[in-house]
């Protein structure tokens, strides 16, 4: 169980990080009528997978791999844990502007987002990825393995 959980997790990462990347990169390229559906459709997979590593590792932190009392003393999971809610919140933010950018798309006005509104978005994604890049820090760090 414990494995299988760990596969999950891991596969929920690169899920994440796979996604994030695809919105990123469609977002800009350009957004159009024809681009929203599939970003829309990226950004709800990166969804579903942020909810898969919160599911998993909620599992792992309570039934599988250490007891949930070595997690609850450690202040790099408490840390890690922080983070993951903060990506978690800029995900919805995040989607609330995919939505609102493809109802304008359906109604022939994707034009109207402005460059700038564009380049926010752009840049909560960006923050996005940081927080994902040291979360794995925080992780061997939760270990024990490096210190």
């Amino acid at each position: 169980m414990d494995l299988f959980m760990t596969y999950l997790h891991i596969l929920g990462i690169m899920l994440v990080a796979g996604s994030l990347t695809s919105v990123y990169i469609l977002v800009t390229s350009g957004l159009s009528k024809t681009t929203m559906p599939l970003i829309s459709k990226m950004n709800n997979l990166y969804l579903v997978s942020v909810v898969l590593m919160l599911i998993t590792g909620l599992v792992r932190w309570f039934f599988v791999g250490r007891h949930a009392i070595y997690y609850d003393k450690n202040p790099f999971f408490h840390t890690k844990l922080t983070l993951f809610f903060i990506i978690a919140v800029l995900a919805i933010i995040a989607s609330r502007t995919i939505r609102k950018w493809k109802d304008l798309a359906n109604m022939g006005r994707v034009d109207d987002v402005s460059t700038r509104e564009r380049e926010k978005y752009l840049w909560l994604l960006r923050v996005q990825f940081l927080l994902i890049a040291v979360i794995p820090v925080l992780a061997l760090l939760v270990s024990g393995r490096f210190l």
